[in-house]
């Protein structure tokens, strides 16, 4: 049964559950409604936090091809990633998808008092259990991971991409409302800006249906993609290509040596922003079987 903070917002504040709390919620497999809380979400118990996005809808990259994809009692965090500390140092810096349950509401302003501990349970899920569970050996020695991200089509159900529920959530869930305004000319400003976002994401996903209509359009043309080497180290500051250039490094199917350019990477086109970290390995996400 989903308890906690019912139908968080965008912007609100929330104080997550003390770690006891939260492993009362966790099945055997240390998941709620089959989302999995992993050791990397442990440090933030007891934090209060602000609500950056409901997560009501995610895409499943694992599969081809990928689909939309809904889920519920969900958000996410502001500045709250997966640092892979419990996943053999994945860098994928994967958003977390964090229950409802595992929250409560709290008042920016006031003191934060520890947690009630629950009494002890015999289905306890433990913290040792959580980091365990994680990852296991295959028969070939092959080890296996279990996370958030290899289990989305288990705590997720397909959605069609014309469902037109999932852009009044959108408006609702305060996702598109990127300044928050008290007066009621601004509250009315953002509602039109947002509803202007969903015709415009309604329009370019009834576009992409029909597969012979790519918007924005990327159009990449070479056999064999270019190499080059920067040695880039964190905290250094780069600039983004502009998207002409970078369309020129794609091949016929928009990878650069196997890596895809989304249309979601074109707005960063030509910034100029600061490196987090270099990438050297990844979590595979195909479903665990």
């Amino acid at each position: 049964m989903q308890s906690g903070a019912p139908n968080l917002k965008a912007g609100e504040w929330v104080q997550v559950l003390s770690r006891e709390e939260i492993l009362a919620t966790l099945d055997s497999r240390g998941c709620l409604e089959n989302v999995p809380f992993m050791p990397e979400m442990l440090p933030y118990c007891g934090q209060r936090l602000r609500v950056s996005a409901r997560a009501d809808k995610t895409c499943d990259p694992a599969n081809t091809p990928w689909t939309i994809r809904r889920l519920t009692h969900a958000v996410h965090l502001e500045g709250v990633r997966c640092d892979g500390a419990g996943h053999d140092g994945c860098q994928a810096g994967c958003l977390i998808f964090w229950k409802e349950a595992w929250l409560k509401r709290s008042d920016p302003s006031s003191v934060i008092f520890p947690a009630a501990v629950p009494a002890p349970s015999s289905r306890l899920v433990t913290v040792e259990s959580i980091l365990a569970a994680s990852k296991r050996a295959e028969v070939g020695g092959e080890p296996v991971y279990f996370c958030q991200a290899t289990e989305v089509r288990h705590f997720t159900s397909f959605m069609k991409w014309w469902d037109p529920r999932q852009y009044i959530r959108d408006i609702r869930s305060g996702n598109l409302f990127t300044e928050p305004g008290s007066s009621r000319s601004m509250r009315a400003l953002q509602l039109i800006l947002a509803v202007m976002q969903v015709i415009q994401a309604a329009i370019i996903s009834a576009a992409w249906s029909q597969r012979s209509i790519r918007f924005p359009s990327i159009d990449g043309k070479l056999q064999k993609t270019p190499l080059e080497t920067l040695d880039l180290q964190p905290g250094e500051l780069v600039q983004v290509r502009t998207k002409a250039e970078i369309v020129a490094t794609l091949d016929t199917q928009n990878r650069n040596r196997g890596l895809f350019f989304d249309t979601e990477m074109i707005p960063y086109c030509g910034g100029i922003y600061r490196v987090l970290r270099r990438v050297h390995r990844i979590i595979d996400e195909k479903p665990a079987r």
